[in-house]
């Protein structure tokens, strides 16, 4: 062997500088793609949050600054009957609309997931609730519930001849509650549905060729293999549902504003009724501060409900 090719060749490659190596370095490609987003999410969701939250323990209103005043806001919505009727009905209006959301929007996502003639175009049509802007929808359901021009009125009244006088939906208030939930669950099913059939479409056919082949009916397919293998996207869809409509606000402001005799009101809705209308910064953000339990327990029970799913889960397959 001769001595130059015993010895190494140099390598003619320019090492690179410490800008290239810093780019390379992962953490610091976290931190740049993550500030632009974390910048947004100071300025637009923490600053009005944290200012939200300060200005619940002062008595600011409009044209005046205010001074800390504690926990008086909050002692005197635990008096104000208006205040625990916007409770109650928030969480009657969160509960019911959620239901008939997932029970409709489920059995919509069901009959999308199966094969038929101009599918994708029915999906599509199925989002057009959704899409349509919250404040077109609130519009057309006033028009729906109007106590004169209302098209349900008028088919009971001049076409199928059951009753003999208008339908008043927003007069009264349980009628005004239970309309604001059917235009709510109108307008949510598609979310709902779309959600879970995404989900549906993860599902491995064959499991359900299987179950065919034992001889398991539809009912138990659908409890034993769709159910169980939906609960991670059941839960984190029925979280995000619940956020939407415990907070609200469009739909109910356009449609009623909260009446009549202040029975709509939501607590986002008293909330912007009572701090912005009314001019009580202060008493407006105790309102929307005290929504903020509420949130967090549905998140939390969703959280800890897929938790205890997934544990399980993997308990039975040890």
């Amino acid at each position: 062997m001769s001595l130059t090719t015993a010895l190494p060749r140099r390598s003619n490659q320019v090492q690179p500088g410490w800008l290239t190596r810093l780019f390379d370095a992962k953490p610091f490609l976290i931190v740049i793609c993550l500030t632009p987003a974390i910048g947004l999410l100071l300025v637009f969701l923490t600053y009005p949050l944290g200012l939200g939250i300060w200005l619940a323990f002062t008595d600011t209103t409009v044209g005046h600054r205010g001074v800390f005043v504690g926990l008086e806001n909050f002692q005197y919505l635990l008096s104000d009957s208006i205040w625990w009727n916007a409770v109650f009905y928030s969480i009657f209006y969160t509960a019911v609309a959620t239901f008939g959301k997932f029970a409709l929007g489920f059995w919509l996502a069901l009959l999308l997931n199966n094969h038929f003639p101009f599918k994708s175009i029915l999906r599509a049509i199925v989002l057009l609730p959704w899409i349509v802007p919250t404040v077109l929808s609130a519009l057309a359901f006033w028009w729906i519930y109007d106590p004169q021009f209302s098209i349900i009125s008028y088919l009971l009244v001049d076409v199928l001849h059951v009753r003999t006088s208008n339908i008043d939906f927003l007069g009264t208030p349980w009628p005004a509650r239970f309309s604001l939930i059917a235009a709510n669950i109108w307008r949510g099913i598609p979310f709902v549905a779309i959600s879970l059939l995404a989900g549906l479409q993860t599902i491995s056919p064959s499991l359900y060729e299987a179950a065919m082949l034992d001889g398991a009916s539809a009912w138990h397919r659908f409890r034993y293999i769709t159910l169980p293998m939906m609960m991670p996207i059941l839960a984190i869809v029925m979280t995000f549902s619940i956020i939407f409509t415990f907070t609200d606000f469009q739909l109910v402001y356009a449609i009623t504003r909260g009446g009549p005799v202040n029975s709509t009101h939501l607590l986002a809705t008293l909330a912007f009724q009572r701090g912005i209308a009314g001019g009580e910064l202060g008493e407006g953000a105790a309102i929307a501060v005290s929504m903020v339990p509420f949130l967090v327990f549905a998140t939390l029970f969703s959280y800890f409900g897929l938790a205890r799913r997934k544990w399980q889960q993997g308990a039975s397959n040890d």
